[in-house]
């Protein structure tokens, strides 16, 4: 989508972005200190390093020469002392880094799923719900990396390799450089191998989000595709998205298969410059013994944090490419927001609703046009009435409540809620005052009680049990094993649809809205049910303004006034007495529902 390409799997800029850097490392800012602590114990670790071949070149050169065993003694108890600190600092190290990652990673996972919580309804009817997923957690994971084993550690890497150039040439620059002749190669295995890694990288990270996708879509649709016995169609399509799946990850680790040993070619290759260059000094007295075998010991720790820097290299693409399709997400404006100057609603909403002149597309049309689906629609509901919007299938109905909601904002027109447009304001303050009940109810997996009150502190238990009794959902609740405390299972899996649609009555009146709504509330559920409902809630709904959507008229006959919508607009409103004797739109959907039939 071009509006949202946040979240686009192909976002893959530059390996490094100093911009990107910048902003990642404002989420170190509350543990600094720590990050001091962990870069002192890095440079502490890398000074380590220099110390042993040190010690070694002395061990040769002048303790053994001289026959002095305790300065012997005292140096190899220098030498295993430099590793012990070394093992130390590195666990230290170590664990400080992981520390930090996982803290950042809390971090940074708290404000996506808040942002996720906030995010406009737009987004999510055209993102796949695996591919949000992979955001918070692929790309989180990537950057878990990055903090953990690869910001912080780089700096040991370049510190390691600064101390030992630094011991290297002021023990023989000489034979230093002779050390550093293939670096050049190396440099150039480092740049011809990291195009082919970031392009298997960019082929891993956007196949993965789209496997997750996949399995998201069927898991959440697993009984469509169990009636029409598709399991066997489905298995293949998985298939081939998980075998390109792994053939990406065998790309990239044949990369890395190759890279490694042609690093350790060139690592040998080094030492053997040092042996016959050094060997050749040795033997004409420039150079020592001890020297040359501390050369080698320095040759070996050298290479080691170059094989590191690569593999941060590729850490680091994936890094920069998670953390710019993360911030892009995060950096997404809201359309629908609080307004900077709110106004307050009265302590209790009378509950007048008014729609004025209200135009409304979710999108454009082929030729780039909005595809109005409510054109101009006016109407008002009077504080207490309830009334009933019918009419056939995509005419605008829960449009209608999506934008009461504030779902949406409308494109033209304006909404009021006891004279007040509701752009002005606040989100939390319009959704308090509505109760809103679906057709396809949404149940968390946790017990009964949570998916009545929803963990707001406001309601007691007696307020649930009152709720549950008063709609008649407390009948079936209280011969359930565990009573209120019985988990329904994901989707409310555990209860029957007839047992969802009741605990989702209980819900909103639990919430003891000032409007309801009823958006085809009891469609789903059979008629015992059904009567059952309508006698809870009639009582419910005196001195309440209520408005219902529903196909079935039998539900909407005794509304104190119904609007018929047709192709986004209000075609007829009245009585069902009146509308019926108008003869028009309602009275068609009348005599089709109500019909006798023959056979």
């Amino acid at each position: 989508m071009a509006e949202l390409n946040t979240l686009d799997e192909e976002v893959f800029g530059k390996a490094y972005d100093a911009r990107l850097m910048k902003r990642l490392l404002r989420y170190l800012g509350p543990y600094q200190w720590r990050v001091a602590v962990a870069v002192s114990v890095l440079i502490l670790a890398s000074a380590t390093q220099v110390i042993g071949p040190w010690l070694t070149q002395i061990i040769i050169d002048e303790a053994i020469p001289s026959g002095d065993r305790n300065f012997v003694a005292l140096l190899a108890g220098g030498y295993i002392a430099a590793v012990l600190l070394g093992a130390i600092l590195t666990y230290v190290q170590g664990v400080i880094t992981t520390w930090l990652g996982q803290s950042v990673m809390y971090d940074l996972r708290t404000e996506i799923f808040r942002k996720f919580q906030r995010m406009d309804l737009r987004m999510y009817d055209k993102n796949p719900v695996g591919r949000l997923m992979t955001r918070i957690t692929n790309d989180v994971e990537t950057l878990n990396e990055l903090f953990s084993s690869g910001l912080v550690t780089v700096f040991g890497d370049v510190f390691t390799l600064g101390f030992i150039v630094a011991a290297m040439l002021n023990m023989n620059w000489r034979l230093a450089l002779v050390s550093f002749s293939v670096l050049p190669f190396v440099f150039i295995t480092a740049f011809l191998f990291r195009a082919r890694i970031r392009n298997a990288y960019r082929d891993i990270r956007g196949r993965v989000a789209k496997l997750n996708a996949f399995i998201h879509e069927r898991f959440t649709g697993i009984r469509i595709v169990q009636l029409f016995n598709h399991e066997e169609e489905q298995a293949n399509l998985h298939a081939e998205l998980n075998q390109s799946y792994l053939d990406a990850h065998l790309r990239s680790i044949t990369y890395y298969a190759l890279f490694f040993p042609i690093i350790q070619f060139f690592t040998a290759f080094a030492l053997a410059l040092i042996i016959w260059y050094g060997g050749l000094r040795t033997l004409d007295g420039a150079i020592t013994v001890g020297i040359l075998a501390a050369f080698l010991q320095y040759a070996r720790r050298f290479f080691r944090p170059i094989q590191d820097l690569s593999e941060k290299y590729n850490l680091l693409q994936g890094a920069m490419a998670s953390s710019e399709r993360i911030f892009k997400l995060l950096d997404e404006e809201n359309i629908i927001e609080d307004p900077e100057n709110p106004v307050a609603l009265p302590a209790t909403t009378h509950g007048q609703i008014e729609f004025q002149n209200v135009w409304f597309a979710y999108g454009k049309d082929r030729d780039g046009k909005p595809d109005w689906i409510l054109k101009d629609l006016s109407f008002t509901i009077s504080p207490g009435e309830k009334v009933a919007i019918v009419g056939h299938t995509g005419v605008g109905k829960t449009t209608v409540i999506n934008l009461l909601m504030r779902f949406y904002d409308v494109d033209s027109g304006q909404i009021l809620l006891d004279g007040s447009p509701i752009q002005h304001s606040k989100l939390q303050d319009i959704r308090a005052r509505i109760g809103l009940v679906l057709q396809d109810v949404f149940l968390f997996s946790q017990d009964v009680g949570y998916n009545i009150h929803l963990g707001s502190p406001d309601i007691s238990r007696e307020a649930i049990r009152s709720a549950a009794k008063r709609i008649g959902a407390s009948r079936f609740i209280e011969h359930l094993s565990e009573g209120y405390n019985q988990p329904v299972g994901e989707r409310g899996s555990g209860l029957s649809v007839g047992e969802r649609q009741l605990v989702s009555f209980a819900r909103a009146l639990a919430f003891d809205p000032d409007i309801l709504v009823l958006d085809e509330a009891t469609s789903s559920v059979d008629s015992k049910i059904e009567e059952q409902i309508e006698s809870a809630t009639e009582k419910l709904l005196n001195n309440r303004t209520s408005l219902v959507i529903a196909h079935r008229l039998s539900t909407v006959q005794n509304a104190d006034r119904i609007l018929v919508l047709h192709k986004g607009t209000l075609h007829e409103e009245g009585t069902h007495e009146d509308l019926l004797a108008l003869d028009g739109i309602y009275s068609r959907l009348h005599e089709l529902q109500f019909a006798p039939t023959t056979g």
